[in-house]
């Protein structure tokens, strides 16, 4: 596996790389304050000291900093190495904010399910039964693309991010305030890319759709997530869009990128925080590494949507190959030799995976603050020691 192939996020980028020269008090309300314990027992550390030595590895390799959480029927043991900030030496720590990138679409993708489980929305419905009149005629076919089609991208909708007009705007002026609606006035009218339900095409597009979806059914997609999966779970460490300025964290990452892919890295922080903090349903939650395998786990034991729902969730599209890539919100893949289901996400200065090893009733989270939308001689180098770490994991009995 590829670092710049599984940490992926469908982003900006190849354009920028080539010319970027600069760098509720309920809880719905709190702001971005924090408390975290993820301690190990001595015996965790111990069992492993392998895993560990792997993340040091990479680190060696050029990645600037790495947070690992891994919980097993045994035992739960959470981990860094690196350096959270370069510049001033600050080292990655378990309770430091991660991008989660386009890992966030399981999020949204469950808040959907949600809805569904309330009789809000039928999934094979035209998601045009679920926009306003005006955003549904911008979207060629919303009458025949369902909100299933959308979850499992074989909808055929364009990607907004590969466009020229949104690129050039970017390069004009990142300080512009994206809105969801930007997203979508981007692909007005667009022919699709194919006939919808015809074959698998992961887009962007499409839960940013599902994201002004949600906000016509609910009054604000954020606040469900928060109320309906955060709240429920407790999970305090993590954000999304909680107020305007949700990433203006001091425990947040600093993000870096190989911009010319020579394995020089340079701080990215600022590209990387106007990308996340204007994007919805596609990306945009931040969360710890703890906060994060709890919501997987919460997910796959049925606290947030029934049994009968996760089973529709892991209803597999396959790609042009004949292999099963897609569910609803979830990816199938396969990690040490193991078959896993979850997520991955990537981005202008960072990397994320949150998965679930069925066999192995094991839970994974990776986050690197490197940049993964873009190849680079770190990832080359990485590629092999990120696996050899999943097989640590992966090989620990009790």
């Amino acid at each position: 596996m590829k670092i710049y192939s599984k940490f992926y996020h469908l982003g900006l980028i190849s354009f920028l790389l080539l010319v970027i020269g600069f760098g509720e008090m309920s809880f719905a309300q709190k702001t971005n304050q924090m408390t975290c314990d993820s301690s190990n027992s001595a015996s965790a550390n111990e069992k492993f000291g392998k895993v560990q030595a792997k993340m040091n590895e990479l680190v060696s390799l050029g990645i600037p900093g790495i947070v690992a959480g891994v919980k097993t029927p045994q035992e739960t043991w959470y981990s860094a190495a690196g350096l959270s900030k370069i510049e001033t030496k600050t080292p990655m720590n378990v309770c430091n904010l991660q991008y989660l990138q386009s890992i966030s679409k399981t999020y949204l993708a469950v808040s959907i399910l949600q809805l569904y489980e309330q009789g809000k929305l039928d999934l094979d419905a035209p998601v045009a039964t679920y926009l306003p009149a005006e955003l549904a005629s911008w979207i060629t076919q919303s009458d025949q693309i369902t909100v299933r089609m959308l979850l499992n991208h074989t909808s055929g909708i364009p990607e907004y991010n590969y466009l020229p007009e949104y690129i050039t705007v970017l390069l004009q002026n990142p300080d512009y305030p994206f809105e969801p609606i930007d997203y979508m006035e981007l692909i007005k009218g667009k022919e699709l890319d194919f006939e919808p339900g015809s074959r698998y095409s992961y887009r962007n597009s499409g839960f940013v759709l599902l994201a002004l979806m949600m906000d016509h059914l609910t009054g604000d997609h954020s606040k469900f997530i928060r109320e309906n999966i955060l709240q429920k779970l407790d999970l305090e460490n993590t954000f999304y869009r909680n107020n305007p300025n949700y990433l203006d964290n001091p425990a947040l990452v600093d993000g870096y990128w190989d911009r010319y892919s020579n394995g020089i890295v340079e701080n990215s922080s600022y590209l990387q925080v106007q990308n996340v903090k204007k994007m919805v349903g596609d990306d945009g939650i931040v969360t710890t590494a703890s906060d994060g395998i709890r919501f997987l786990e919460g997910l796959m034991n049925g606290e947030l949507i029934k049994k009968e729902t996760l089973v529709e969730m892991k209803t597999w599209v396959k790609d042009s190959k004949a292999i099963p890539q897609y569910g609803l919100g979830l990816d199938l893949t396969t990690l040490g030799g193991k078959e896993a289901i979850g997520h991955s996400g990537g981005g202008l200065g960072a990397g994320s995976q949150l998965y679930y090893f069925p066999e192995q009733q094991t839970y994974i989270f990776l986050a690197i603050n490197l940049a993964t939308v873009t190849g680079s001689p770190i990832h080359t180098k990485a590629e092999k020691v990120l696996n050899e770490l999943y097989l640590e994991v992966l090989e620990i009995r009790k």
